[in-house]
């Protein structure tokens, strides 16, 4: 048996089409887009039948499965709950929500209807991701000491909600990896604000901040992680980076994008510690269908390029990945990673680091999910 799978958004949301068209266990059922041009548009090119302009109207429809939201951050927590309470699996890019409320209610909701939600978190499943956590497993990382993480994106141009935005209120793509490579869980965080973008951005979100830095402190652990984000007025290319500091060795990103990673070893001479690495594809861990995918995707050619896909360098080709995980949890019946509690959690420490850093760098505890 094939899961129908509804696609909710269709700008970045379009990407995951073929894969679910190819995925062994899935039936790309229907599309959902407000502009009907559009809808139609994409549903054309990629011969999908079922098309919906109305959210709700998608819900009603007892064929759907799963349903895949890809809309503007401000709709995530509304629809995902809808989409929960509606019996339909889902999952979300991200951010799960805009406060913690929403994050608790969500959680609420996969407990009462024992439907599978997973945060689309692109870095946990990013071929440099992988490259750590195959190092960490064989224990070539020795000890974990310390973890870090940076997202910076120059986001002037960027429509409706952007202009603005706390830099911590879109932070799961730094603090997914540092929580995620060990499974753990944050428990409290202190975050400073530094700098200040121009005036006219201040008025969406009273945010002055230029760079948001957080400390987050993990429960049961002795580790904490550091993790800072920039949005306006910073000089600075793409950059979507997780370092993990080891007793045995330590990866490094590079400080150029293209540019290769570095790995440091324990105990060489000097001169001979840092080793430049070329992280391999893994592309080998999905069913041959959907393979392809970790290389390309719909946006790579000129006319057709979106902007997160073009700055996040195809988000390490994690898309297949994300796929295949959700599928797969439904399918078996297990926990996707992340999974609801987890996904709220990540999404917490944006939340309230943003918080923190209002309060001068306040600790603030993430609450238990």
């Amino acid at each position: 048996m094939k899961l129908n799978i509804a696609i909710v958004g269709l700008g970045f949301g379009a990407e995951f089409i073929p894969i679910y068209q190819r995925h062994p266990q899935t039936n790309m059922y229907a599309i959902c887009q407000r502009t009907e041009e559009k809808l139609n548009a994409i549903g054309d090119a990629f011969g999908i039948e079922k098309r919906y302009t109305s959210f709700d109207d998608l819900l009603a429809d007892p064929a759907v499965d799963v349903v895949h939201i890809n809309s503007p951050i401000h709709n995530h927590a509304e629809q995902s709950l809808k989409a929960l309470n509606a019996g339909k699996h889902v999952a979300c890019t991200v951010p799960m929500a805009t406060s913690v409320e929403e994050c608790k209610a969500i959680v609420e909701a996969t407990r009462r209807t024992g439907k599978k939600y997973m945060m689309m978190e692109t870095v946990v499943y990013s071929r440099e991701f992988l490259y750590v956590k195959e190092l960490y497993e064989k224990g070539e990382l020795g000890k974990v000491q310390f973890l870090k993480a940076s997202h910076q994106q120059d986001m002037d141009g960027w429509p409706g909600y952007w202009p603005g935005l706390p830099p911590m209120h879109y932070a799961t793509h730094c603090v997914g990896p540092v929580a995620g490579l060990l499974k753990l869980q944050a428990e409290y965080v202190s975050c400073f604000g530094s700098g200040t973008i121009r005036e006219e951005l201040h008025q969406y979100y009273n945010s002055p901040f230029a760079i948001e830095s957080a400390h987050i402190k993990f429960k049961d652990s002795d580790l904490s992680a550091l993790v800072y984000r920039s949005l306006f007025d910073v000089a600075r290319q793409y950059r979507e980076s997780f370092e993990v500091y080891g007793s045995k060795k330590s990866f490094e990103w590079s400080l150029i994008e293209h540019e290769e990673h570095v790995v440091h070893t324990a105990k060489k001479p000097e001169p001979e510690i840092p080793e430049k690495v070329t992280v391999p594809d893994y592309a080998h861990y999905l069913p041959e269908e959907i393979q392809a995918f970790t290389t390309g995707g719909v946006y790579d050619t000129d006319e057709n390029q979106h902007l997160s896909f073009l700055q996040g360098s195809g988000h390490g080709g994690s898309h297949p990945h994300l796929v295949h995980e959700f599928v797969s949890a439904i399918v078996e019946d297990r926990d996707p990673f992340p999974n609801a509690e987890q996904s709220a959690n990540w999404t917490s420490v944006g939340i309230l680091s943003h918080e923190s850093a209002l309060k001068g760098g306040e600790i603030i505890y993430i609450p238990d999910f």
